[in-house]
């Protein structure tokens, strides 16, 4: 979620000028029960993917069998596709939820199909699913890895299933070692700046917006988890071009966003002057804006060229698991 803004006398938006009263905040029980349709339609997604990746695997055609070529048995490792299907479904609300919070903080299009009380909520309702949909993604990831270790004595199975997919630093196996902690840091920080929002009231509005501008950093966090270990676009193919491509429109109105901010604060100004701020400020704001560029530039240099970072589907698949799967 990003910072709510109020119409300012120029057009533009700046921070609400008072807080609102105990009758009018807006409750996480009442948005818990605004986002049960959002939800649901998550969940119908979820099935959907769920039911793709089955049938890849049942066709011989799945990526991830190409990858890990154990795993070519969709009724023994359900659990791992339920956990891949929570993960796209997370990601494709996190990319909703973002792009509805860039639209609500930056300059907005005249039109909009619907009121700016709506997008708020939406929003919200997006940030609330997204938490759900990344936890279900890491919980059904530590179910088959429970699974996995059949020979373990329960408790065993359980710290080895908890251990490697909530402990940075604890699952020691091929790219996950860099791609699950980054996968943690998205969950870890995802779960609190979202939920600051209703607490706001106790922490100061400053504080709340200067910490919930970091919801970018769990939401890059996400992708590059989802390009490091998502077998479903480890290869350099159409998955993974489409998922560069989607990044596009988020960086391009985040550039938007730091270059027409909506707080006076925010503008960037003469270095020194007033409406500029102090001089390390300046520099930080303007670093800002020269990165989102270059992102975008970037981005499009990818797209363009084909040089995503995908590996080359081998002639041949892997020999084996990372370790050999356990039978009960």
């Amino acid at each position: 979620m990003l910072p709510d803004a109020t119409p300012d006398a120029d057009g533009t938006t700046a921070p609400p000028t008072r807080e609102r009263s105990p009758a009018e905040r807006v409750t996480l029980r009442a948005d818990l029960r605004a986002a049960l349709p959002d939800a649901t339609a998550a969940v119908v997604l979820t099935a959907a993917v769920f039911v793709f990746f089955w049938a890849r695997m049942e066709s011989g055609d799945s990526a991830t069998v190409a990858v890990m070529p154990f795993m070519d048995d969709a009724g023994r490792y359900w659990m791992y596709l339920l956990s891949q299907a929570f993960g796209w479904s997370g990601l494709l609300w996190a990319w909703g939820t973002v792009m509805l919070g860039l639209l609500l903080s930056g300059p907005r299009p005249s039109r909009l199909p619907v009121s700016r009380h709506v997008l708020e909520r939406w929003h919200r309702t997006t940030s609330l699913t997204t938490m759900a949909l990344m936890f279900a993604h890491a919980l059904m990831f530590a179910a088959e890895l429970v699974r996995y270790e059949a020979k373990l004595a329960w408790a065993e199975r359980l710290w080895a299933g908890f251990a490697d997919t909530f402990v940075p630093g604890w699952y020691d196996s091929g790219t996950g070692r860099i791609a699950i902690p980054i996968g943690q840091g998205a969950l870890y920080l995802a779960i609190p700046l979202g939920l600051l929002f209703y607490v706001r009231h106790r922490i100061g509005a400053n504080a709340w917006r200067r910490l919930h501008r970091f919801v970018i950093v769990v939401y890059v966090l996400s992708v590059w988890h989802t390009l490091l270990y998502g077998t479903n676009v480890w290869y350099g193919e159409w998955p993974r071009t489409v998922l560069w491509l989607l990044q596009l429109p988020v960086a391009v109105l985040l550039l938007l966003r730091l270059l027409r901010p909506a707080r006076r604060a925010e503008r960037l100004g003469a270095p020194g002057r007033r409406e500029g701020g102090s001089l390390p400020g300046w520099v930080l704001r303007a670093a800002g804006r020269v990165a989102a560029a270059a992102v975008v530039v970037g981005l499009l240099a990818v797209v363009a060229s084909g040089h995503d970072g995908g590996r080359d589907r081998p002639a041949e698949p892997p020999a084996s698991s990372p370790h050999a799967p356990e039978s009960g």
